[in-house]
């Protein structure tokens, strides 16, 4: 999400950084630019028209035209708007207050409403440690509580046991009462959905909200339908109480504006994404984190939480004292594109670098993408136990033998070899410079010439 926007705007602020004064036409002729590309990207007009008179009225004062980087300041009074278009603070679920606490989702069918429940149960439960039950009141959807139920037992989270014939309102005042009997914090309710919004829903989901006084009304809204997901957040919030947004499917290719005109036109904050399929892939929304990807700074802190999360202590550990020892065989290449794996892929981690959108771009161009990794890890699982701990063993018969059995060519082995040469170099590097060495010369000190490592896949 947000790709095309980025790239886009990358592309106005080199024009403005490349000048050493700006005037006032310079700063209007961006500005169009980058109305521009808000409205390519389905950000609402409205929205696209206050965002650019906010940052023309601040990019045109005095201390941007007098400044020295005027193109530097531009891009913060941008990015200072784009997180006070997004919303100021990180908004967080309400949890806080006497259990069980109700949660309602509501949306459209087809907006991935049931996986999110669970995936939101299953946050609940192991980062805010919290025990929550979860139930389905779609009784139209064919096989829709069985849907949940089998979730429920993916993330070992409770859910209401399905009673036939029961009507939604029912269903929702039964998972109260269970929850207040057997201990729950927090009551997960997933809601049925339409193909569009019509009268027998919202009277549905009012009455719904009337029998159980949510603590949050969430709307799950699908990242990829553009300016139809404005709308119907705006109709949900015209006929109940809702206390955020759950945007889903941001890794696919949504042009990012629904994010931005969502909050701005509903007043409702976003709270978390559903960042792809599987069942953890749901983050917290941070508007300045957001903003920064949109403006190709990266976001590092992202990138840094999701490692910690992903990188077992234990492997971390010995991973050290084997790059103390100055030793790194295919076993630990292996590992380490596993966790490249669990960080969500090259694609995801990429998008968090600063410039992340154009090497993404760079990517596609030289066909890198995750496919790369699982073919190393097959070339890697097709080595005998002694070639991957000593593989210098590997000669050009046994290179034909592991190309064979992994399905890839002689080629992709050699250049998943000459990867490892140069990892194992590094660790030798590193042993060499001991602690106070790299301390002192950083990262810088392990590349040739001070310059980046090598291109990943050779």
């Amino acid at each position: 999400m947000f790709d095309s926007l980025s790239t886009k705007l990358g592309d106005v602020f080199d024009k403005l950084k490349r000048r050493g004064a700006l005037s006032e036409e310079d700063v209007s002729a961006a500005m169009r630019e980058i109305r521009i590309a808000l409205l390519e990207a389905d950000v609402a007009l409205p929205v696209a028209r206050d965002f650019i008179a906010k940052v023309k009225e601040a990019a045109i004062g005095q201390e941007v035209v007098r400044s020295i980087t005027p193109g530097q300041m531009v891009v913060k009074i941008v990015n200072d708007t784009l997180v006070e278009t997004l919303g100021p603070e990180t908004p967080s679920l309400n949890i806080s207050g006497n259990p069980p606490m109700p949660i309602l989702m509501v949306g459209l069918q087809g907006s991935g409403k049931t996986t999110t429940t669970a995936k939101i149960a299953k946050r609940l439960k192991e980062q805010d440690k919290k025990k929550v039950l979860m139930a389905s009141l779609d009784t139209r959807r064919p096989a829709a509580q069985e849907q949940l139920a089998v979730l429920g037992m993916q993330v070992g989270v409770s859910t209401l046991p399905i009673v036939p014939g029961e009507l939604p309102v029912q269903i929702a005042q039964r998972a109260m009462m269970m929850a207040r009997f057997e201990g729950y914090d927090v009551v997960m309710l997933d809601t049925a959905g339409r193909l569009a919004i019509d009268e027998a829903l919202m009277v549905e989901v009012a009455a719904i909200e009337k029998a159980t006084n949510p603590h949050e009304t969430l709307l799950v809204a699908d990242a990829l339908t553009g300016q139809d997901a404005v709308n119907t957040a705006q109709a949900f919030k015209d006929r109940v109480n809702l206390t955020g947004i759950v945007l889903t499917r941001i890794d696919g290719d949504a042009r990012g504006g629904a994010a931005l005109s969502m909050r701005a036109v509903t007043g409702c904050p976003i709270k978390l994404l559903g960042t792809g399929e599987k069942i953890d892939d749901v983050e917290a929304f941070y508007p300045d984190r957001v903003a920064n990807r949109i403006l190709g700074m990266g976001d590092i802190v992202s990138l840094v939480e999701k490692a910690a999360q992903n990188v077992e202590e234990a492997d971390a550990k010995k991973m050290a004292k084997k790059l103390e020892k100055g030793k790194f065989d295919m076993n630990d290449l292996a590992q380490q594109l596993q966790q490249l794996t669990k960080m969500g892929g090259l694609n995801s981690l990429v998008s968090m670098l600063p410039g992340g959108a154009k090497m993404q771009d760079q990517m596609s161009k030289a066909n890198i993408d995750d496919k790369i990794i699982h073919r190393q890890l097959a070339i890697i699982s097709s080595m005998t136990k002694k070639e991957r701990e000593k593989p210098e063993v590997i000669k050009a018969s046994r290179k034909i033998r592991i190309a064979g059995g992994s399905g890839t060519s002689v080629q992709e082995v050699n250049k998943l070899m000459k990867q490892h040469n140069e990892a194992q170099r590094m660790m030798k590097k590193v042993k060499k410079m001991g602690k106070k060495g790299l301390m002192r010369q950083g990262l810088s000190g392990l590349m040739p010439g001070g310059g980046m490592p090598p291109k990943f896949g050779g």
